[in-house]
């Protein structure tokens, strides 16, 4: 078996920041559809998949492909979903990669609107509704999912030294001061995830004097930490999960973002046994979806194709739970019952319901307004 070859890649310019500059125009035919590119480069005869460190791609994983397909993989890596895209602006006039995998549906539209990726072949009747319905279209494939959350540490949120949040605004309270953590949605999609749930959270509120950004700045002046990204605030500020195991672990934090599952995946490793809990307040928790797609431009179409196949084949694609800590998005998937794992993952009963296009639109403004919001 030939082992699949990982290709570390340094971007051209500083990470994604909301605003991003593209060097060319997007390509569009007159009737406003985008052009299919000609391919970025000369074929030899290997798969290159753009992507972050997705954990189910694993060497028996990317080994049972290549020994079922026969062909070659090569993974060039970024740091998140954000960087996936910066990449794909970045050379969108001659792409050195055939296959995205990992851009979520705060980062898709904008690949769209721009061109970068080409209609897929994949097979996508097996796929669930819910996992289709932020993006249901011929240029990119859902692979998996989970629902950005709040998550708490029960043993600390005990009702008595702190009460559970019934509203956003409670954490805005003395006795959360400092208290919270959360990833910057400048630079992490739980964190980007997160501000975009505000933004509907807050507008389908009671209070029509006050919106999103307000609470952003309400939290910044009760001393809310914010952190570069989901592992510094989960693992290091977090004193709910595994990070206390970690070097380097402060626990300052009871609260902080990721998924509703997070406490199912605490358990899971732990022997049914976690103190983290997830607040499901409707329209605070966002359902994020990632996503594959052929790039526009690539040169092994058939390949690509392939490697869409089987990520969505059934003996991979419903074990995401345990390989990559994400839900599968076939028809009928289930959180494991092992350990815990589906016991302590909640369902939010209302994501907040904000639209792909509407993201791509304003994200840039929102970014803006969370950092004058939060830069005190």
């Amino acid at each position: 078996m030939r082992l699949f070859t990982f290709v570390m890649l340094i971007l051209f310019s500083a990470p994604l920041s909301g605003c991003i500059e593209v060097l060319d125009p997007i390509t569009v035919d007159e009737d406003g559809t985008c052009v299919i590119l000609d391919a970025g480069r000369t074929s030899d005869g290997a798969l290159r998949i753009l992507t972050y460190d997705i954990a189910a791609f694993s060497e028996e994983m990317m080994g049972a492909f290549e020994n079922e397909t026969g062909y070659e993989v090569e993974l060039i890596t970024v740091d998140d979903s954000g960087g996936i895209l910066e990449q794909l602006l970045q050379t969108q006039q001659a792409q050195q990669a055939d296959l995205a995998i990992g851009l979520d549906n705060t980062y898709l539209q904008t690949a769209l609107n721009y061109c970068l990726l080409q209609p897929h072949a994949a097979n996508v009747s097996g796929i669930s509704t819910t996992a289709l319905q932020p993006y249901d279209g011929p240029y990119a494939v859902p692979f998996d999912r989970g629902d950005v959350c709040l998550n708490y540490d029960e043993t600390r949120v005990d009702g008595t030294n702190l009460t559970v949040p019934t509203s956003l605004w409670n954490l805005t309270e003395p006795a959360w001061s400092g208290l919270t953590a959360f990833p910057s949605p400048v630079t992490s999609s739980p964190g980007r995830a997160f501000m975009s749930a505000t933004i509907d959270y807050f507008e389908h509120d009671d209070d029509n004097t006050t919106d999103a950004f307000d609470w952003w700045k309400a939290m910044a002046e009760n001393g809310a930490i914010f952190t570069s990204g989901w592992t510094e605030a989960y693992e290091i500020h977090y004193s709910g999960g595994y990070g206390e195991w970690v070097e380097g672990h402060l626990g300052d934090a009871a609260l902080t973002v990721s998924y509703c599952h997070s406490p199912g995946v605490e358990a899971f490793y732990s022997g049914n046994w976690t103190k983290s809990t997830s607040l499901t307040l409707e329209r605070s928790t966002f359902h994020q979806v990632e996503y594959a797609g052929v790039i526009n431009g690539a040169t092994e179409m058939s390949a690509a194709n392939a490697f869409i196949a089987y990520l969505l084949s059934e003996e991979v694609n419903r074990n995401m739970p345990e390989n990559n800590l994400m839900k599968s998005v076939l028809v009928n998937a289930t959180w494991p019952e092992t350990d815990g794992y589906a016991y302590h993952t909640d369902e939010p009963t209302l994501n907040a319901e904000i639209s792909n296009e509407r993201i791509a639109d304003e994200m840039e403004a929102w970014i803006s307004d969370w950092k004058r919001a939060t830069e005190l």
